[in-house]
């Protein structure tokens, strides 16, 4: 059949996917794409309105399926949920961590309550989730973890408080797992979008002329979707990346590499 993939050319029909911050934005995203590849799929969130909407639309891919209020920051909180999606699907074999949020701040004025808000969820969260669901994976002698993260790990972004703070720890956070778990079976990776319309994002492109003006110094020339970053958390996800491990993803249409554009180069434009 050549031009086609066979089926579950992924490799995860049957397989119990985790997916934080499945409420919405890229989350959802996620796993409803994993549904639709076949996994049994547990998207937790502490969002209960999104929730419901994501239960919602996973019922188009059958039973199977858990949805379930979880407080990522929380240690009791990933234990509980941890323990009900395994006592519903069974053991965790892909762990996907996209909980996040963003607070606005300069560092010289920012609070410690605020600080340590951001790294709870965006990087603490991460941990706790990683530690939990890690440990189903252990115990089979397999499994894949994708971290969201965000080109501000690598970039810092100004007047963002800890969000870059936190992006960069994540980054590390997933080596480290891949170094300490990769002889157990398990695979630690890293996903970083960069200018994605969410749920988060989206008060920045309700502005009159923000979404005109990000496309412009993306050299796809157009602002990314959350389809885009679940696309590429899939391969991470799946077998076809069963030796990748450690490493990132970058998802921004090319954005950030274009430094260089943006000097002033007279006879050169």
């Amino acid at each position: 059949m050549t031009g086609q993939n066979p089926p579950d050319w992924l490799g995860l029909t049957g397989r119990v996917c985790v997916v934080t911050g499945g409420g919405g934005g890229i989350g959802r995203a996620t796993a409803l794409s994993l549904a639709q590849a076949g996994a049994r799929v547990a998207a937790i969130d502490l969002d209960e309105r999104g929730l419901e909407t994501t239960r919602s639309e996973l019922r188009q891919f059958g039973a199977g399926h858990f949805v379930g209020r979880c407080d990522t920051a929380n240690a009791e909180s990933v234990a509980g949920v941890s323990e009900a999606v395994e006592q519903s699907l069974g053991p965790c074999s892909v762990l996907v961590n996209t909980a996040a949020v963003l607070r606005p701040g300069g560092l010289e004025d920012l609070t410690l309550a605020e600080w340590n808000a951001v790294l709870s969820v965006n990087l603490t969260g991460y941990f706790l989730c990683a530690q939990s669901f890690g440990r189903q994976m252990r115990k089979s002698g397999r499994g894949s973890i994708v971290h969201v993260s965000s080109i501000a790990g690598s970039h810092a972004q100004g007047q963002s408080g800890a969000y870059s703070v936190s992006k960069a720890g994540v980054i590390m956070l997933s080596r480290q797992l891949a170094s300490e778990w990769g002889p157990a079976g398990i695979r630690s990776n890293v996903v970083s979008p960069g200018m994605v319309i969410t749920p988060m994002s989206q008060a920045f492109y309700d502005t009159p002329g923000v979404t005109e003006r990000r496309s412009a110094v993306v050299p796809l020339r157009r602002v990314g979707l959350p389809q885009d970053i679940a696309d590429a958390i899939l391969y991470l996800a799946s077998d076809r990346s069963s030796y990748v491990n450690g490493d990132e993803i970058t998802v921004d249409g090319g954005y950030a590499n274009m430094l260089m554009n943006l000097v002033p180069r007279p006879g050169f434009e």
